[in-house]
């Protein structure tokens, strides 16, 4: 299924190549854009699905949790194919937080489920909003765990995908020397240059 997986994110544009900037401030040739993927309600579903079958394997959790705004459909994918409720979690400023009246209840299993794991900052955030409400993290899930290196947590990590991408010091970066223009597609850097507003 890895190669499905695969192949589907990079016909519509899930995976991109040339020279981006990435949310950590660090240059890489490949990105990963998993809303070009999302928007498609049957492709939404079937990765749902598969992350929804590999969490299974380890124990149906009571709750799926997942951060705003790229993970909300995958996390509600995930949770239906498990059947169980979902709740998400926004960044208020630069913290995150439980809004809208939803809330964590003491003692329940919670999974968190991700587009993509980065640098695993948003897992933690997340994480430490279920702790704080008395829940307890049981794992992790992710479309992409693009993490280099690779990302650790002290409960099971599962994805669907681990991609390997090389990363660059802005001052030493390849592409920079060779003048390929650099794009900034990830939410905490605003639009891409050259895209809409």
């Amino acid at each position: 299924m890895r190669d499905r997986w695969h192949r589907i994110l990079y016909q519509n544009g899930a995976i991109l190549k040339g020279h981006f900037l990435l949310s950590a401030g660090r240059h890489s040739d490949t990105y990963v854009q998993c809303a070009r993927i999302l928007q498609f309600p049957w492709y939404a579903e079937e990765l749902g699905q598969g992350l929804g079958e590999a969490i299974r394997a380890r124990g149906t959790p009571d709750v799926i949790i997942s951060p705003a705004l790229g993970a909300i459909l995958i996390g509600y994918e995930v949770a239906r194919a498990l059947q169980t409720p979902f709740l998400f979690t926004e960044r208020v400023g630069d913290k995150m937080a439980l809004r809208r009246d939803q809330r964590i209840e003491a003692g329940r299993a919670y999974w968190i489920v991700e587009d993509v794991i980065t640098t695993g900052r948003s897992t933690h955030e997340v994480a430490a909003i279920v702790h704080q409400g008395g829940g307890t993290v049981v794992g992790c899930a992710a479309i992409v765990d693009r993490s280099v290196p690779e990302v650790t947590f002290p409960w099971p990590k599962v994805s669907l995908l681990r991609i390997e991408i090389p990363l660059f010091d802005p001052d030493a970066c390849p592409l920079c020397q060779a003048q390929v223009p650099l794009q900034a597609p990830g939410s905490r850097h605003g639009p891409t240059p050259g895209s809409p507003p």
